[in-house]
């Protein structure tokens, strides 16, 4: 799903208002921050290094669900960082892994991720967990001005955590019809309510859910 549009929809003035002027959208594909801003995407460089192909520096950066997929993330939001003026802001959205994974990693919604998110845990169940707390307060002269779990339209009743996944082949199936139905708007109340009930569901499919951490930090030195 285009998660930049969902996200758009809760943002408040503020997070308007730093979205603009000059800016660059990390991992954008076809869903930009804004008409304006620059794109930077797969076929434009790595974005694990990304100050090897752009040397400029912007009023914002802006990352969604894209550092999920950096092979080392703390080292990414680092590179990232660089291309902040002074004054300027980075923003970046990755998935919860409570519930987007659901207690399993490898992720079964993903196999591309390579680090799961949660907004401060003492202890997590993922091996690979990322405080995104403490990944804010790492990057150098920021200011972290904004951390909010964003679970507008996520069902909790219906969160499976931990390992104990459905058979695969009816969860081929849910993902077919979740296919056909984002294509025809054409939906089967039955065969949902029995999905949600025997399946483990990536409800960010649905066009009105989110399951994501979104941080703000502001560069003031």
């Amino acid at each position: 799903m285009n998660e930049t549009t969902k996200t758009k929809r809760l943002w408040s003035d503020f997070e308007r208002s730093i979205f603009t002027g000059k800016g660059i959208d990390i991992g954008c594909g076809p869903d930009p921050v804004n008409d304006s801003v620059r794109h930077f995407d797969m076929e434009h460089g790595d974005a694990n290094r990304i100050t090897n192909y752009v040397h400029d520096v912007f009023d914002f950066v802006y990352a969604s669900h894209c550092l999920e997929h950096m092979h080392e993330p703390t080292k990414a939001v680092l590179e990232w960082w660089k291309l902040v003026r002074c004054g300027g802001y980075l923003c970046f959205i990755v998935p919860d892994e409570d519930l987007y994974e659901q207690g399993v990693f490898p992720s079964r919604f993903n196999h591309d991720h390579k680090a799961t998110f949660t907004i401060s845990k003492q202890k997590s169940w993922s091996p690979v967990s990322i405080n995104v707390l403490d990944l804010a307060n790492s990057l150098p002269g920021g200011q972290l001005v904004r951390l909010i779990l964003q679970d507008q339209g996520y069902d909790r009743s219906i969160l499976k955590h931990g390992p104990g996944a459905s058979n695969r082949f009816f969860q081929f199936i849910v993902r077919i019809y979740n296919k056909i139905k984002r294509h025809t708007g054409i939906g089967v109340s039955m065969f949902e309510r029995l999905a949600n009930r025997l399946s483990v569901i990536d409800q960010t499919l649905r066009p009105d859910a989110l399951a994501q951490i979104q941080c703000i930090v502001k560069k003031v030195a």
